[in-house]
């Protein structure tokens, strides 16, 4: 009897010891961009600008951005279009009014408005999406991103400086080293219980 229970506790250790140390697998998310007031120029009758309202997020690989506009564009550029409001070579264009635009890699991802004007007076965005290597360290999550330089415009050249705070990389390999010996200690232990 003992030798059944031994074996398979033998075989289950392997599985215990694979799901445990796979990152958690996480489900996408769809934000909605503007909100109830969906994407248009700011009036400055809001709570925050597009770029605050993003830096109070958490954005992943896979997760979708919907932006609701009338009579509007949203187009997906450079960031030294972002900065110049250049409509001229955007990299995707989105016009149906309702579009929903998804995250398939960590890094810096610029919005704006195709409307001439729109986005000199504010509609536009930078989101940055993080690194999986940051997702699930809260002792590593990323800083909020700065204020706009010139008020609701979300314009200067602070948001080309984003990313991750010094360190990360080195305290999720500690964590990995301390999870996976946690782990095999506890296979260990159901071994020989």
């Amino acid at each position: 009897m003992a030798s059944t229970a031994s074996r398979s506790a033998f075989l289950l250790f392997p599985i215990i010891l694979f799901t445990a140390s796979v990152p958690h697998l996480v489900s996408s998310f769809q934000f909605e961009v503007g909100e109830e007031g969906g994407w248009k120029i700011p009036t400055g009758e809001e709570p925050e600008t597009y770029n605050e309202w993003a830096a109070e997020n958490r954005f992943q690989i896979g997760d979708t951005l919907h932006f609701k506009y009338q009579n509007d564009s949203v187009l997906v550029v450079s960031s030294a279009d972002y900065l110049n409001c250049n409509t001229a070579n955007p990299i995707s264009v989105f016009k149906d009014g309702s579009s929903v635009f998804q995250f398939d890699r960590s890094g810096f991802y610029y919005f704006m408005s195709g409307k001439p004007g729109h986005c000199k007076s504010g509609q536009r965005l930078i989101i940055r999406v993080m690194h999986p290597s940051e997702i699930g360290v809260p002792s590593s999550a990323p800083a909020p991103a700065p204020a706009p330089a010139d008020g609701a415009d979300g314009g200067g050249s602070d948001y080309l400086d984003w990313g991750p705070p010094a360190g990360v990389n080195s305290g999720i390999i500690k964590l990995d080293v301390v999870s996976f010996s946690t782990i095999g200690l506890c296979g260990l232990l159901y071994l020989f219980i």
